[in-house]
């Protein structure tokens, strides 16, 4: 008798007019216990017709989770899992309720990760597929709820199904690979509250995106690889998702983690395949998340241990602009308070030739940049006389002379502190090309520009302090009249520039 009843609402719940009838009449707090049941067809039929007087009702919703609905459903979708009437059922009733905080932080405390990824693994029409990813993709915006979707496997099933539907044409297979795709993003983006979850999150997100990356990349040839149109939007996504993940300061912990369990080279492994002739697409997520990922110090030291500067050099071979940008920026973050790397890379003299021919790329103007910064980052932070000579042989050291005339004050900046550094190290060797570049007179230039920042004068005076040690270049200080600007800085505005313009007058007149 209570099997038809509830049969019956569910029929009458179809109506959109009867559903106030059935709200005014309490029937819901009287379905409610029936979910409670061991027999299938009063879980079903009562499922429906809550689910159905509910739909699109938030109050109702709400009052639902507050009277344990979640742990009924979770109930059911564990004891009866190979029912797919009522799964079916009992799936749409977690879409309904999915989004409500409440209901996440009550399904937080079951085990729906473990049930959502098995019903995951077997559904087997898109209509299943869909409405789980669904449920998924709402549960995924919950931290506790995220670290128990990766570590209950989400991640090794969404990589079968991207796997699996690769290269179809099909509508329905691109929407279920957009879907996947974007379930993956949410839960790479880990998590953002307690430091427990984070911590977790930080973990099991890497662990997710080397197995992703692992299926991907130990499944296809490199022919096979540049084919799969669906194969390739769901690596971008990934490889997008990894990039952002690693962007915000706050994220350390995670590009640490990514770097500890070998994402860095899986993203070099997929560029050597595509740096040719593969997906642009492909190189430009994989080359901005290999240079975000080589920003914390600890990631620079491991990266050069495992020989990632090499790697890198090798891939510099393409022809591509925009690929040669995105390595050379890898490089110069790898260089940046490395002793060690920028004495290595600086006397290597393919890469030295390579680097002063982009400085000259004008038609590539973003190339020739970094090539230029490269430069100045190694000089900067070498310590040593065979990288001073290895520049000025390869002809490199005009170029960032060139460069303290930038229109950008942080690119002054790095090669006023570049010139520096070389000619506390070996003033003899640059003194020529310091001659024959006319640094001089582009360091008075910008000391009598009203418009240069108040560091560029400053790193330009402590330049100025460098080259007061050669006897030829002191000459072509004094025959520039610079005294009389530096007389001039003594009373400019800015603190730092007036105590560096005295100091350097100090050092000019042979007091200091």
């Amino acid at each position: 008798c209570a099997v038809k009843a509830a049969q019956v609402l569910s029929e009458i719940a179809k109506n959109e007019e009867m559903k106030k009838p059935c709200i005014e009449a309490d029937l819901v707090p009287t379905l409610i216990p029936l979910l409670d049941s061991t027999d299938q067809e009063m879980l079903l039929h009562a499922g429906r017709a809550i689910g159905r007087i509910c739909y699109d009702n938030r109050n109702l919703q709400e009052e639902l989770v507050k009277v344990g609905v979640i742990t009924s459903l979770v109930r059911i979708l564990t004891d009866y899992a190979e029912s797919e009437p009522l799964v079916h059922v009992d799936l749409l009733a977690l879409c309904n309720l999915a989004e409500l905080d409440t209901a996440k932080e009550a399904l937080s405390k079951t085990k729906v990760a473990e049930q959502l990824v098995k019903q995951l693994r077997r559904a087997e029409n898109h209509e299943r597929l869909e409405i789980v990813f669904e449920v998924l993709q709402a549960l995924a915006e919950n931290d506790a709820l995220k670290v128990q979707l990766v570590e209950a496997g989400v991640q090794e099933v969404l990589s079968e199904i991207l796997l699996r539907l690769q290269g179809s044409s099909k509508a329905e297979d691109t929407c279920i690979v957009k879907a996947a795709s974007d379930l993956i993003v949410s839960l790479l983006l880990g998590g953002k509250n307690g430091n427990t979850d984070k911590l977790k999150a930080v973990k099991n997100n890497a662990k997710a995106i080397v197995s992703i990356l692992s299926r991907h990349e130990n499944s296809h040839s490199k022919d096979s690889l540049n084919s799969q149109s669906a194969l390739l939007i769901s690596i971008i996504v990934v490889l997008i998702s990894l990039t952002c993940l690693v962007l915000p300061l706050s994220s350390d912990g995670n590009c640490v983690r990514m770097v500890q369990v070998g994402v860095i080279h899986q993203l070099l492994d997929l560029l050597e395949k595509h740096v040719e002739s593969g997906d642009i697409s492909v190189q430009h997520a994989a080359l901005s998340a290999l240079r975000n990922l080589a920003i914390p110090v600890v990631n620079k030291v491991q990266m050069l241990e495992e020989g990632v500067a090499e790697r890198i050099q090798a891939l510099l071979r393409s022809e591509m602009p925009p690929v040669q940008f995105k390595l050379l920026g890898t490089l110069r973050m790898l260089t940046d308070g490395q002793a060690d790397a920028a004495e290595i890379l600086g006397q290597d003299p393919t890469l030295l030739n390579r680097l002063v021919q982009w400085c000259n790329a004008s038609d590539h103007t973003g190339v020739c940049g970094e090539a230029n910064r490269l430069l100045a980052s190694i000089l900067r932070h070498n310590r040593s006389q065979e990288v001073v000579k290895a520049i000025q042989e390869a002809q490199g050291v005009k170029h960032l002379v060139s460069m303290t005339t930038s229109e950008h004050a942080a690119m002054q900046n790095e090669a006023l502190n570049a010139l520096a550094i070389a000619s506390a190290i070996d003033l003899e060797t640059l003194e020529d090309s310091f001659k024959e570049s006319q640094l001089v007179q582009s360091l008075h230039k910008l000391l009598q520009d009203d418009n240069t920042s108040p560091e560029v004068k400053y790193n330009s005076m402590g330049l100025l302090c460098s080259l007061l040690n050669s006897g030829d270049l002191r000459q072509e200080i004094e025959e520039d009249k610079i005294k009389e600007t530096l007389e001039q800085l003594c009373s400019h505005s800015n603190a730092n520039v007036v105590k560096e313009a005295v100091t350097t007058l100090q050092v000019l007149r042979g007091e200091a």
